[in-house]
């Protein structure tokens, strides 16, 4: 949970660059602003379209495509669990070689960033497939146990398409990999932003409220009260941070003197910025007020960060503008329109349809995955009841309790196919 950090004074020694005690010439204003707003319209493009997104991922009918729900308990012990991680990187980097361990973090989070990456472009590049593109249907399936105690561990269902999208964000990895370029990082920060905000849900305002609030406590105590959080910042060289350099107009693409942002500051505020989107499309009268309210909160409160930061020249931490204004402007125009009791009894989880029925007994199928989806299907369907083809059966099965209408059914048929012979006959 990085904070937003910059020092364009003269002499500093920026995420990224030198930290021998070389000296930078000083950024030009121009450069300074084209950072700081690069970083701004870089941290609003992954919370607008994963708040879109959170909603169609909240309606999917997809089980793999469920959103993961946070809840108050969960809320409540992040910071701790936060905390923990933080400090325990911090030492690491004090105890280990920092070049191990980022070799270490650089694998990592290559194969995350490609799978977030691929699942970041899908819906675009199924624009761009002609419709005579073979498109198969494949599934990945994890189960644990056997017989009747047969759990599903992994279901992931994919496509082609999802292959070749697969294939171009292997090839940013690779580039990621062996060149760590500040373009490749922010592809992977901002496809990690945007995944985080659509499949991350809470589960409704008060969870939202006490998630930032705990998180606005952590920031400022880890940014203000000691180095930890900065120490970590500059020496963690994986995608957890969306950077631009302020030297981009003297020395082009192969600028070093960076700003940057961490993508805690997008993903926790856009979390709780999709959840008003919901909220909103919940209330039924086709306007998104609460959302573009706390979207403009955002960019407002972040606007502050980089002003307070540039003013004194030390690193802020981002939270503690963006928490109380994503929080305060929402709660605001909610009592000036008197929707205060709705906006806080609102449950994101109901808006969610039910996920798939978990099966209990998986059939032994061979054959394509299609075929064994097929097979699931049909298993979660039952047995179907087949419909009778005599007619006679059909009379019998409507009407069970008048035996002398089935008699007298059966009658009237065996008379008229004998009067059909006799004319046959004659």
């Amino acid at each position: 949970m990085d904070s937003a950090i910059s020092d364009p004074h003269n002499g500093s020694a920026e995420a990224g660059g030198p930290t021998n005690g070389t000296t930078r010439p000083p950024s030009t204003p121009e450069g300074i602003a084209l950072a700081y707003g690069s970083l701004l319209l870089m941290a609003l493009l992954p919370i607008f379209f994963g708040a879109l997104r959170s909603v169609r991922c909240a309606r999917g009918k997809n089980a793999s495509d469920m959103p993961e729900t946070i809840t108050s308990r969960d809320a409540a012990r992040f910071p701790i669990i936060a905390s923990c991680t933080l400090l325990g990187l911090y030492l690491f980097f004090k105890i280990f070689s920092q070049e191990y361990i980022n070799l270490l973090l650089s694998m990592y989070f290559f194969v995350l960033g490609i799978l977030a990456l691929s699942h970041t472009i899908s819906p675009f590049m199924n624009k761009f497939f002609p419709a005579s593109f073979p498109n198969r249907q494949y599934q990945l399936l994890f189960t644990q146990g056997s017989g009747e105690n047969k759990e599903e561990i992994v279901n992931y269902e994919f496509d082609t398409k999802d292959l070749v999208c697969l294939g171009l964000s292997s090839i940013v990895g690779v580039w990621y990999l062996l060149r760590k370029h500040w373009i490749a990082n922010n592809l992977f920060g901002l496809a990690f932003s945007l995944n985080g905000v659509e499949l991350l849900h809470l589960n409704n305002v008060s969870t939202g409220c006490i998630l930032l609030g705990g998180l606005f406590i952590y920031d400022v105590f880890w940014v203000f009260g000691t180095n930890v959080m900065v120490t970590v910042a500059k020496s963690f060289e994986a995608p957890i941070k969306l950077v631009f350099p302020q030297d981009l107009l003297e020395k082009g693409l192969e600028a070093d003197n960076f700003a940057m942002l961490g993508l805690g500051d997008i993903v926790i505020p856009g979390i709780f910025i999709a959840l008003l989107l919901r909220f909103d499309i919940s209330l039924k009268k086709n306007t998104h007020t609460y959302f573009y309210t706390s979207f403009a909160a955002y960019i407002f409160g972040l606007g502050l960060t980089i002003f307070i930061m540039h003013i004194f020249k030390h690193a802020q931490p981002a939270l503690l503008y963006l928490v109380p204004t994503c929080i305060g402007f929402p709660v605001l125009v909610a009592l000036a329109k008197g929707e205060v009791t709705e906006m806080f009894s609102y449950e994101s989880s109901a808006e969610i349809l039910p996920h798939t029925p978990r099966l209990t007994h998986f059939p032994t199928v061979s054959g394509s995955p299609a075929s064994l989806a097929d097979s699931m299907q049909q298993k979660l369907a039952g047995p179907r009841r087949r419909r009778p083809q005599n007619p006679s059966a059909i009379y019998e099965e409507s009407n069970p309790k008048d035996p002398a209408a089935v008699t007298e059914s059966k009658e009237g048929t065996e008379a008229s196919a004998s009067k059909g012979l006799e004319k046959k006959e004659k």
